[in-house]
């Protein structure tokens, strides 16, 4: 693993400084949601009115609504619930990218520890929202549509379910790191200028991934939740 500064804190070290990181962001993403709360309870009925200027408070209600719009062309109406969980993971993975674009950090993201444990979080997610819409039914899915091939289709089944975490946390992973790499190489080569266009692609790819994450996410979720099982 590349340097990063988490490194630096005692006890943390290399091998764990994907873990620090995570925990960072994860901490400040915590502090800046309860005061966003706190500030939403003083302005009271004001706080439903859109931001008329650029601020915090509307960059957020401007993620909230893009994921909002693609929850409905992949979910539908019935999806609109998940909008805050989709809003949270898309934040999360996005943030947690970038951290990557500033010197001397690198992104939890390119850890496969780290974004494995994302996929598993999507994959048990996507799983209960089943059975908690569909009930048992949502079982019935994993027999296939003949009986008679229901040992085979079972056999399937449970092999596409596991490979999906493992194919969001890999994905994941290994763009991050390779586009960390790219610009750590053209950083360390020519340290002015040059390396702009490749910070600004970085930046570029840290949101394309953190929606092909949250759109994939949703994907599953729209096949779990689905009522024709």
């Amino acid at each position: 693993m590349s340097f990063s500064l988490t490194s630096l804190i005692p006890g943390v070290g290399n091998e764990y400084a994907h873990v620090a990181t995570a925990a960072i962001v994860s901490g400040g993403l915590m502090l800046a949601g309860a005061a966003a709360r706190s500030s939403m309870v003083k302005l009271g009925d004001k706080a439903v009115i859109p931001a008329d200027k650029f601020s915090a408070k509307g960059l957020v209600e401007l993620t909230v609504e893009f994921i909002h719009g693609v929850v409905d062309m992949v979910i539908g109406e019935h999806g609109r619930k998940y909008t805050p969980m989709f809003s949270a993971v898309f934040v999360f993975v996005l943030i947690n990218n970038l951290v990557g674009v500033i010197p001397g950090m690198t992104p939890a993201t390119q850890q496969i520890n780290t974004t494995l444990g994302m996929g598993i979080f999507m994959f048990l997610a996507y799983n209960y929202l089943g059975l908690k819409e569909n009930g048992v039914a949502y079982l019935k899915h994993f027999l296939g549509p003949l009986l008679a091939l229901a040992p085979l289709m079972v056999v399937i089944e449970v092999i596409s379910h596991i490979v999906r975490p493992v194919s969001l946390g890999l994905r994941l992973a290994n763009v991050m790191m390779g586009d960390h790499t790219v610009l750590g190489v053209f950083t360390d080569l020519v340290p002015l200028l040059v390396p702009i266009p490749f910070y600004l692609l970085g930046i570029f790819v840290c949101f394309v991934q953190a929606f092909v994450f949250t759109l994939l996410s949703m994907v599953y979720i729209a096949l779990a939740t689905a009522h024709d099982h």
